[in-house]
């Protein structure tokens, strides 16, 4: 019920660009959450460790840039990589090892995100930095955090980032994501990962059509659809008359004569001459 819960509300941001989901700048995640999400430490992340009957090894501490914390009796201690239950591990066995403490008791909560971290840019309500506050975090997660698509951007959405090691880049469908089947498509991000969200393309229509300029592309729109989404064409205007001016991949614009039922693709500019009669 929760999972279904969430996925109609993170639904409700995106289609709406609902612009009051709160911003989690600062994650306060207990340590199960985190760890059931295999939720992983990094530099930045602020901690608390807590060890049972020992209150002066008890404290918060935050990850350095090298990922590791000071703690008391141990020195340095490297956790970056970690999840909470293996850096409660490490802290545990270092304790006994030293034999510090007998049979000691660890507790490590994740109280601040800040090392795992997504770029959400372009057309957002909230551009900005968001951090991972568990390991499985997905694309629509983000945008919702972030607003939601703004007004005026596309539904065709770029992520990039790297994945073991290599470069890595997917174009996503947005409303495809929230069809059958199709929760595969909703990214698992990572660190580092930059969501970009583009403007809306555009086809712009001039001459004898009723509201000539810029027009909104739909999918699979067609020359017909655009004229009339445009207001058609006004008395002195023939279908005869229609040309497109599309750039080829060279940059060069070729001069088409299209049917009504021709689709237009992004950046066409539609012309519409007068008739002679």
């Amino acid at each position: 019920m929760q999972k279904m819960i969430r996925m109609w509300w993170v639904a409700l941001a995106l289609v709406a660009g609902f612009s009051q989901v709160p911003v989690l700048a600062q994650a306060n995640v207990s340590a199960s959450n985190a760890t059931a999400s295999q939720y992983r430490l990094a530099p930045g992340d602020g901690i608390r460790v807590f060890v049972y009957q020992n209150p002066d090894l008890s404290l918060e501490l935050r990850l350095t840039e090298s990922g590791s914390i000071s703690y008391p009796l141990l020195g340095s201690v490297n956790l970056a990589g970690l999840t909470v239950n293996q850096a409660e591990q490490r802290l545990a066995d270092g304790l006994r090892d030293g034999k510090f403490v007998n049979r000691p008791q660890v507790t490590v909560t994740l109280l601040q995100v800040r090392g795992n971290q997504v770029s959400v840019l372009g057309m957002v309500n909230r551009p900005g930095r968001y951090p991972l506050e568990t390991g499985d975090v997905r694309l629509t997660d983000l945008l919702a955090t972030a607003g939601g698509v703004a007004v005026g951007g596309a539904d065709m959405l770029t992520v990039v980032g790297t994945r073991n090691g290599q470069p890595y880049r997917v174009v996503v469908d947005l409303p495809g994501v929230f069809g059958p089947g199709r929760r595969g498509e909703d990214v698992v991000m990572r660190d580092g990962d930059v969501i970009w969200v583009d403007r809306l393309p555009q086809i712009y229509l001039y001459g004898e059509v009723q509201r000539g300029g810029p027009l909104r592309l739909e999918r699979d729109m067609t020359v017909m659809q655009a004229l009339a989404s445009a207001g058609g064409l006004t008395q002195r205007g023939t279908e005869k008359g229609l040309r497109i001016h599309r750039k080829d991949a060279r940059g060069e614009v070729k001069i088409l004569e299209p049917k009504m039922t021709d689709p237009v693709q992004a950046n066409d500019v539609v012309f519409v001459r007068e008739s002679l009669f």
